[in-house]
């Protein structure tokens, strides 16, 4: 019996691959967005607030589709991916860029690819081969050397690296968990129903940190919670679900590799900071290590 990773048939990986880099796409500019957010807005509201907003959209969703309810067990895992992507990594991102640039966010993001494919073979049951292994690795140390060569990396531990840290490791998770479900539900149904059931937790707090702190903020800061709410909350996740779903959670997953030079390039464009020549190097040789985990094959 072939394994679960094995058993993908190519066109499926092409089309999870190029679904899977879409949401990557998406999801890049989250951290300068984030970053951009906290300054003005509250945190906890910024990560919760967006959560709601989310809901709102997968509602409307999930009504003009027609849905049908998950089952038990399809809804205890999807709490899984709520505690992963819905809760844990928007409000430990927020927390740790109240403090700390997108770019230096974007070092500890360079191990969400190998979390995920550690969640992938946990939770999903997947046996990615040797190579596999071998080109995640050699893709995480090249983006970790420029960004270390770079200048991103400064100082030393602190509480929001390890605000950063958590948040990976519950990505990573809340990633690995929704790509399995997508299989059963699809990706836009798995991040829809996911936003649902967090409104009982998700809801009150954002209430309660709009009325502590009441929201007042710039349209730049209004424009960026936006983008969180629609594109890194909810339509991100639409094409991120379907990807890893078709193309293998591993395989796929491995393509966030990209995601930490992207997330400088957009910070550069978006905060002000500088893109080196050395950037786009970083970027080819990234690429180049995606493309080999593609073709990794039992």
């Amino acid at each position: 019996m072939r394994s679960k990773s094995n058993a993908i048939a190519p066109p499926a990986v092409t089309g999870g691959l190029a679904l899977g880099a879409l949401g990557v796409l998406a999801f890049s500019m989250s951290l300068p967005m984030t970053r951009v957010a906290v300054q003005q807005l509250d945190p906890w509201f910024v990560a919760f607030g967006r959560a709601v907003g989310a809901a709102v959209l997968a509602w409307i969703y999930l009504r003009g589709t027609g849905a049908p309810r998950p089952t038990p067990r399809q809804a205890r895992r999807l709490l899984t991916v709520a505690l992963g992507v819905v809760v844990g990594f928007p409000l430990f991102t927020s927390l740790a860029l109240t403090g700390e640039t997108a770019a230096h966010g974007a070092v500890v993001v360079t191990v969400l690819p190998a979390m995920t494919a550690i969640f992938a073979v946990v939770r999903a049951g997947e046996r990615p081969p040797p190579v596999f292994w071998v080109a995640g690795a050699a893709g995480l140390a090249v983006v970790l050397t420029f960004l270390i060569t770079t200048g991103a990396v400064h100082g030393k531990l602190d509480v929001n690296d390890l605000y950063l840290l958590v948040a990976v490791v519950l990505c990573g998770l809340g990633y690995a968990e929704g790509g399995a479900l997508a299989r059963e539900l699809g990706g836009a149904r798995t991040i829809c129903w996911a936003l649902i059931l967090s409104l009982p937790a998700t809801l009150p707090i954002t209430v309660a940190a709009a009325w502590i702190r009441p929201p007042q903020a710039s349209g730049e800061a209004w424009a960026a919670f936006g983008y969180l709410t629609v594109i890194s909350m909810f339509l991100g996740f639409f094409a991120w679900y379907a990807g890893l779903a078709r193309g293998g959670i591993a395989k796929v997953g491995q393509i966030q590799l990209a995601q930490p030079i992207l997330t400088l390039i957009w910070s550069a464009l978006l905060l002000g900071e500088s893109v080196t020549p050395a950037t786009i190097g970083a970027a080819v040789v990234v690429l180049a290590c995606v493309v080999l985990i593609q073709r990794a094959r039992s």
